[in-house]
């Protein structure tokens, strides 16, 4: 029997099992190669992380950081690139490199460096799940290192002002998710019919920039152009993870559903006995019918109908 395996992230909102690109990428695998995880979200003020997340932990073993996380899944026998060649095994790496090259910086940026956007709403809402005195220091923290993570790899010549590096790395972004919907085209997946690593990633960057409502969606705007990137965020939503294109359980659909079939079993019962009344009625003895009472004259010679009397 196979040691259980607990994974910590960070929850979600919006529609996303997870609003954090590794966290979200390593739960789409897990979904994808069967593992079974055990997902503790960090969705309570009083549970605070303690290091960087997603953490996997089984028995005495603590991985971080999603390849790694991968990487065992896979010496467990969970492995969604199985069925790959090793032509398609280098183009994951390819395209894995290209997302972190190209897409994460604009990704973060959108996050925790857009000054709109950090202060009404990846500030307040990661600040939630923080446990107090944490919270009024951590998202500070992740949006510096954030900062400091895109400086490093943009900041060199002949970029050195941060809006000139602004605009690279959107320019950069948009570039990457064009290949992307190049790459993908009509196919359900980027390799076919199977969800695989590359699926996982490409998701993990993707869902956070398509679903969470920013005040400032330069680079939302670009994605939602792009409808087969679109589509392949709202499958698997679906099909992995049990949500709807508008964020909800089927679990609801199935109670309103289930609402709707006894509503309409009690309609059934009431026509049926309607039905019975009408039979009844229909054997019954039959009255000869009663004398109608000749209505009274109206002052001007007209006949006053109910009509006329309840005429102001």
């Amino acid at each position: 029997m196979a040691a259980p395996m607990e994974l910590s992230c960070w929850g979600g909102d919006w529609g996303l099992p997870s609003l954090h690109p590794e966290s979200l990428t390593v739960m789409a695998y897990a979904k994808f190669s069967g593992a079974p995880l055990t997902v503790n979200t960090i969705n309570n003020s009083w549970r605070a992380p303690k290091e960087d997340l997603p953490v996997l932990v089984s028995e005495d073993i603590v991985i971080s950081q999603p390849a790694k996380i991968l990487n065992f899944l896979r010496k467990q026998k969970y492995n969604a690139d199985y069925d790959l060649s090793a032509k398609q095994g280098a183009d994951t790496l390819a395209y894995i490199a290209l997302l972190e090259e190209k897409l994460l910086p604009a990704l973060l940026h959108t996050f925790w460096i857009e000054s709109e956007n950090y202060c009404s709403v990846t500030k307040p809402w990661f600040a939630s799940r923080i446990a107090f005195p944490l919270s009024l220091y951590l998202p500070g923290k992740m949006s510096r290192e954030a900062l400091n993570r895109i400086l490093l790899t943009k900041g060199g010549p002949p970029l050195y002002s941060l809006t000139e590096v602004e605009a690279q790395i959107y320019r950069d972004a948009k570039e990457c998710l064009n290949l992307l919907s190049k790459r993908l085209g009509t196919s359900q997946f980027f390799f076919g019919d199977t969800p695989t690593t590359l699926d996982a990633f490409v998701f993990g960057f993707l869902a956070p920039v398509y679903k969470v409502c920013f005040p400032r969606v330069h680079l939302q705007e670009h994605l939602k152009q792009l409808p087969n990137l679109c589509r392949f965020c709202d499958d698997i939503l679906t099909c992995y993870f049990r949500l709807t294109v508008s964020g909800h359980s089927p679990a609801g659909q199935d109670t309103a559903d289930a609402n709707l079939q006894k509503l309409t079993q009690l309609v059934n019962k009431e026509s049926s006995l309607i039905e019975k009344m009408d039979d009844n009625l229909r054997k019954s003895p039959q009255h000869p019918p009663r004398k109608v009472t000749t209505l009274k004259l109206a002052a001007g010679g007209e006949e006053s109908s109910p009509m006329s009397r309840l005429s102001p």
